[in-house]
């Protein structure tokens, strides 16, 4: 089926953004996609400030975006908005580098307070890089996201059945992408 790259804009190291994505890569290899796990924390720092668009890291990040047919960006919410890891990382793609991708943003976050920084924070960024289509993203409340001793994930029963939607949405609109690109 298709190749998704999925993005965790997390800076910390034992996020419940990362956490929630890798859990949701599970389902969509389920159904048969091809999952990349981006940590966008894992690019060394003086790539991302320094804005080395010649970077190993930062070559490596847009060459593994060029080949997704989608892209799955997860960010905690920090003032009102995205992460400014994944900011950086933004910042150096090249301007329309989610043209032809199905886009699935996912938002994180203490409070219900943020839930508008999807549309209104990282929805205009992905628009703005050219994205094919943007599938109806969720914000997910912290409190949500259990992580287990062995690692695994546990998520609140109206989060599950809601992320599953979302996802299973993202995973159909995969198959429909191509045929979008080629009538455009």
């Amino acid at each position: 089926m298709a190749t998704v790259l999925s993005v965790s804009g997390s800076p910390s190291v034992s996020s419940r953004t990362a956490k929630l994505l890798r859990h949701l890569d599970g389902r969509l290899v389920a159904q048969g996609h091809r999952v990349i796990p981006l940590d966008v924390r894992t690019i060394p720092a003086e790539a991302l400030l320094g804005a080395d668009f010649e970077h190993p890291a930062i070559v490596e990040a847009t060459e593994l975006l060029a080949r997704a047919d989608g892209v799955v960006i997860g960010t905690p919410v920090y003032k009102a908005a995205y992460s400014g890891v994944l900011k950086a990382l933004l910042d150096l793609l090249p301007q329309y580098a989610l043209t032809g991708k199905t886009v699935l943003p996912l938002v994180t976050g203490g409070s219900t307070a943020h839930v508008l920084a999807l549309d209104y924070a990282l929805r205009p960024v992905l628009n703005s890089m050219g994205a094919a289509h943007i599938v109806q993203g969720w914000f997910t409340l912290d409190k949500d996201i259990t992580t287990g001793e062995d690692g695994g994930v546990t998520l609140a029963p109206g989060t599950a059945e809601a992320l599953a939607q979302v996802v299973d949405q993202f995973s159909a609109a995969l198959g429909r992408t191509p045929l979008l690109a080629a009538a455009g």
